[in-house]
C-alpha cells in the first residue's frame, strides 16, 4: 500500500522524442493513459501556431513576419491522453492542423526562434503544473524543453517503416512520396539552428522498426515503472 501511495505522490515527467512515423503519438497517449499521467503533443502546438499564421495571411516564408506574430495566438492544449484537445483563440483546431498545407509549412514556422521560445515556455508551464506527472512528446523535449525530465526516450525506426506507417495514417498517400517527405522534414528539423531534432545524451533509444505498437507501449511502460520504482 505504501508503495502505491508513494507512486501517486511522486509525479514523473517523461520526455519522448523522435521523428515522425516512429509511433511516438500512439505510444505516448497509451502510456499516459495506462499510468494515469497527463499527455502533451508538442507537435500539435507547432501545427496550431502554423495554422494560425496561414489562416491570418502571415507569409510563412518570411521569418521576420512569423517572429512578429508569434505572440499573438492564444494556444490552449488539453492534456487528457484519451481525448487530447487543442484550441487557438477558442477555436478547436484538432482537425485543421493535420492538413497537408500545415504539414508542409510547420518546419519553417517551427525554425523561427521566437516561435520556439513562445511554445517552449507554454510546454514548460504545462509540464510543471501536471499533478501526477506527464508524458511530453516532441522533437526537442529531452534536449531543450525539459532537460531535467525524469525519463527521456528517443524512438527511432527505418525510413521505410516510418513511411509505411505515415501513409497508412494519411489515407491514399503514396509510400515513396511519404518517405521522401519524411526524409526532407528530418533534414530540416535536424539542421535548424534553434533546438534541432536530436537525441539527448541520457535518453534511452528504442528502435520501433520491427516492433508492433503494443510491444513499443509495453517497453515504454516498463521503463517508466522502473524509473518510478527507483525514485
Amino acid at each position: 500500500m505504501e508503495n502505491g501511495a508513494a507512486r501517486t505522490a511522486q509525479p514523473v515527467i517523461v520526455a519522448i522524442d523522435g521523428p515522425s512515423g516512429t509511433g511516438k503519438s500512439s505510444t505516448s497517449k497509451a502510456v499516459a493513459a495506462q499510468l494515469g499521467l497527463s499527455y502533451l503533443d508538442t507537435g500539435a502546438q507547432y501545427r496550431a501556431i502554423t495554422w494560425w499564421m496561414v489562416t491570418n495571411g502571415i507569409d510563412t516564408d518570411d521569418p521576420h513576419a512569423i517572429a512578429a506574430a508569434a505572440g499573438k495566438p492564444d494556444i490552449l492544449s488539453g492534456t487528457d491522453p484519451t481525448d487530447p484537445t487543442i484550441t487557438v483563440d477558442g477555436v478547436d483546431v484538432s482537425g485543421p492542423i493535420r492538413t497537408q498545407e500545415v504539414t508542409s509549412k510547420v518546419s519553417a514556422v517551427s525554425a523561427v526562434p521566437e516561435v520556439r521560445s513562445r511554445i517552449t515556455e507554454l510546454q514548460r508551464a504545462i509540464a510543471s503544473s501536471a499533478v501526477t506527472g506527464i508524458v511530453v512528446e516532441g522533437r526537442d523535449i529531452g534536449t531543450t524543453v525539459l532537460p531535467d525530465a525524469d525519463l527521456k526516450i528517443f524512438l527511432t525506426a527505418s525510413p521505410e517503416a516510418r513511411a509505411a506507417r505515415r501513409s497508412g495514417e494519411l489515407k491514399g498517400a503514396d509510400v515513396d512520396a511519404t518517405r521522401e517527405a519524411l526524409i526532407k522534414r528530418d533534414a530540416a528539423d535536424s539542421s535548424r539552428k534553434t533546438s534541432p531534432l536530436a537525441k539527448a545524451d541520457d535518453a534511452v533509444e528504442v528502435d520501433t522498426t520491427d516492433l508492433t505498437l503494443p510491444q513499443v507501449i509495453e517497453c515504454v511502460v516498463t521503463l517508466v515503472e522502473e524509473k518510478r520504482a527507483g525514485k
